[in-house]
């Protein structure tokens, strides 16, 4: 790293200016971050985020501690940008992680999170959720403690992965509600399959240089984001089919006009396999075996698992590093694949990230500051444990995204 970038207040100047641009194509957070300013629905609330940290989420995390929140947050591995985390910091937010984080880093930070004991969770993919549920004390709940001893009247999840996490390792085990952004039908739609689709098939082209036009490409996973990244990938003249367990969706790729196929056999087809599942162990060394020379592994999901990349770099002759996020794998017999990003999610851990569009995010982030003050301010449709964005709040907000597109013209 250049000695001007190690600079804490070099890396916070051009992290403010960044967070400049994207704060003014965010007219949905502006909105709600002068009523928050106004009325502090979060005052005397310490609020705990394990999200990506990157410029967009700094202005939701502006809007929530202009609302009277404190802030303790950290990155998701591998996705975390240092300029970013410098400006956090001078805001007076405590902010753990780095860029250059590993694993074991990442999971100390969450716990870091989880020592500063929030009252309120902001997750994605569920970690702080289950370091929660660790603690929470089953007699205080017997007792009549909402929060289980845990101090937590309850949170947000944001991603795929966070939700299944919740609905099958953590069900029945949280007393506070968590509301999960991705259930809602307009992340779905704005963010999962336009705004995923848009910003992987960008970074594919970002970090490899690789035309679309007439390449063959297989999406694992028939989900909104897979839906997404096969509709941008064909609209750019890709060659895309489609591999998904579920018999319906896989039956909706067939009707999109996709062809759709078990993974190993459509593997032998494919010059890049994308993981857009939210499920670990997609790719095996069976679906390596079957590739063809060269082809290039992409990973589209929150976690670094749908590639099992621990086993491929066990099978690995070699390894070789041949541009940033770019990764030679020498198999035995002379084959190789390429991997980007070391399986994690390419549209944020890749060469200069840019993740999902400003609008998309706009809208998504005003699902999360909105679901967040309905759990600070209660009411009578809120359970314990996973549910769904309430429909006010989502309707609510179509009606703000349509003004904000000028929709009518």
């Amino acid at each position: 790293m250049s000695a001007h970038r190690s600079n804490p207040t070099d890396l916070a100047a051009r992290g403010a200016a960044r967070i400049e641009w994207i704060r003014s194509r965010m007219p949905l957070l502006a909105e709600v971050r002068a009523r928050f300013a106004d009325e502090q629905p979060f005052a005397g609330q310490r609020i705990g985020m394990s999200l990506h940290l990157e410029p967009k989420t700094a202005v939701l995390l502006e809007t929530l501690h202009a609302g009277g929140a404190e802030i303790v947050a950290t990155g998701n591995h591998g996705s975390t940008q240092d300029d970013i985390v410098a400006v956090l910091r001078q805001q007076g937010m405590t902010v753990h992680g780095s860029r250059a984080d590993t694993l074991d880093d990442h999971h100390a930070n969450v716990a870091a999170v989880d020592a500063a004991r929030p009252s309120i969770l902001l997750d994605n993919g569920a970690d702080l959720a289950a370091l929660a549920a660790a603690r929470i004390d089953d007699a205080a709940v017997a007792a009549g403690d909402p929060t289980g001893a845990t101090g937590i009247i309850g949170g947000t999840e944001e991603t795929t992965s966070g939700g299944l996490r919740l609905r099958a390792e953590l069900a029945g085990r949280l007393p506070f509600p968590i509301i999960v952004i991705n259930d809602s039908l307009l992340k779905a739609i704005g963010e999962n399959k336009h705004s995923v689709g848009q910003s992987v098939v960008e970074s594919i082209m970002r970090i490899t240089n690789l035309r679309i036009a007439g390449r063959r490409f297989v999406v694992a996973g028939y989900g909104w984001c897979g839906r997404g990244i096969a509709q941008y990938l064909r609209a750019m003249g890709g060659k895309v089919a489609i591999t998904e367990i579920d018999d319906l969706k896989a039956f909706e790729a067939a009707w999109d006009g996709y062809r759709v196929g078990g993974i190993v056999d459509l593997a032998s087809w494919a010059e890049v396999l994308i993981t857009a599942t939210g499920h670990a162990g997609v790719v095996t060394d069976e679906v390596v075996d079957a590739l063809p020379d060269g082809a290039v592994l992409a990973n589209a999901g929150h976690f670094p698992w749908e590639i099992d990349v621990p086993a491929l770099y066990a099978r690995a002759v070699r390894r070789t590093t041949l541009d940033e996020a770019i990764e030679r794998i020498d198999l035995p017999g002379g084959r190789s694949v390429v991997l980007l990003a070391e399986g994690r999610m390419m549209n944020l851990a890749g060469r200069e990230p840019k993740g999902n569009s400003i609008e998309a995010m706009d809208l998504g982030f005003l699902l999360q500051a909105l679901s967040l003050e309905r759990v600070v301010r209660g009411g009578p449709a809120l359970v314990a444990g996973a549910q769904p964005v309430p429909d006010d709040i989502e309707r609510h907000i179509a009606r703000r995204m349509l003004a904000a597109m000028g929709a009518h013209r």
